[in-house]
């Protein structure tokens, strides 16, 4: 494929050797920024993510890997981050807006900036000056676990450029991941974002005991809410039960690889949010989103009614006591 795009994955979890381990599937070269030096060491000398995925096996000569973004940047046209939302602008710290004039970047982080309180593809619109139409989103179904495995699983591509994200995708499609494209950008990233707080919801709900009926009652409610929230935020047609939105909940509020539900399960246990961070060492994008997505929501004129996302900030920010508050919940539920 020497006739594609330059293509570099931002970010060193399990989410983003997942996006490595694909595009190495047709790729020659791929790119790879770490911050880290030591586990570029360790890559290299084993050819293994030492913290993520370590079951992965990579040709070192196939990856260019650095830890300077500047030069990761100028290396690549397209460039992928999965870098969590909440460190991603110490790292753009390091790079300047003119640094991604003409540059093509896919989103595969689900969440929000929190210093500008936009989503990832917002925030380089408005702070780094990337048109629109050079920004997409990286969507699931999909855990970077089954990706590791090898078991079939799908991506969604979402930009307002359908030849962009038809590049990716053939960078992307292996015998065990198909790709579906989308326009839908803003709605694909806010659903991305959303699906992470109802999975820490999910979570709660097992820690306190309830069980399969209420989690099915839990995700119909989700999916609705969700649709309710994407409308306010870009009003356009699109179908909230199509992979990328119900598919990605689902697979988020379920599954036993979900960060999410497990940092949520374990606030439903009793740890603190504090002690649930420590033990988990995997960052749960949902404890940042339900409070953007809940400051967001409370800036409108004309609100959401968002019941779950109100229940796991104040559980999250507010201290209040996670039995207390689904006893209160389960009654707006339907």
């Amino acid at each position: 494929m020497s006739d594609y795009p330059k293509i570099a994955v931002f970010g060193g979890g399990s989410w983003a050797t997942a996006i490595v381990k694909m595009l190495c599937e047709n790729l020659k070269e791929v790119g790879w920024y770490m911050r880290n030096e030591n586990t570029i060491k360790h890559l290299r000398e084993y050819h293994h993510n030492p913290n993520y995925l370590s079951s992965v096996q990579f040709d070192t000569d196939q990856l260019y890997i650095s830890s300077d973004m500047e030069a990761m940047v100028a290396y690549a046209d397209y460039l992928i981050f999965v870098i969590p939302s909440a460190y991603l602008q110490s790292e753009l710290n390091k790079i300047t807006p003119k640094s991604l004039e003409n540059k093509v970047v896919f989103s595969a982080i689900k969440g929000i900036v929190p210093e500008s309180s936009l989503i990832v593809g917002e925030h380089f619109n408005t702070h780094y000056k990337v048109p629109f139409s050079n920004i997409g989103v990286i969507s699931g179904p999909c855990h970077a676990e089954e990706v590791a495995l090898e078991r079939l699983s799908y991506l969604t591509l979402a930009s307002a450029d359908e030849e962009i994200s038809q590049v990716l995708a053939t960078c992307l499609r292996s015998h065990y991941i198909k790709c579906k494209i989308s326009d839908d950008v803003l709605g694909l990233e806010y659903a991305a974002m959303l699906k992470n707080i109802y999975a820490v919801a999910a979570g709660i709900a097992h820690g306190l005991g309830y069980g399969d009926n209420f989690q099915s009652v839990l995700m119909s409610n989700a999916v609705r809410e969700m649709k309710r929230y994407v409308k306010k935020v870009h009003n356009t047609k699109r179908n909230i039960n199509d992979s990328g939105y119900l598919g990605d909940l689902l697979v988020t509020g379920y599954s036993i690889f979900s960060r999410n539900r497990t940092f949520g399960n374990m606030i439903g246990k009793g740890y603190t949010v504090r002690s649930a961070q420590l033990e988990m060492n995997m960052v749960a994008e949902g404890y940042f989103a339900a409070k953007s997505a809940y400051m967001l929501n409370q800036q409108r004129k004309n609100k959401a009614k968002v019941p779950i996302i109100k229940t796991v900030y104040k559980i999250l920010y507010e201290n209040k006591d996670p039995k207390k508050a689904f006893e209160k919940l389960t009654d707006k539920l339907d």
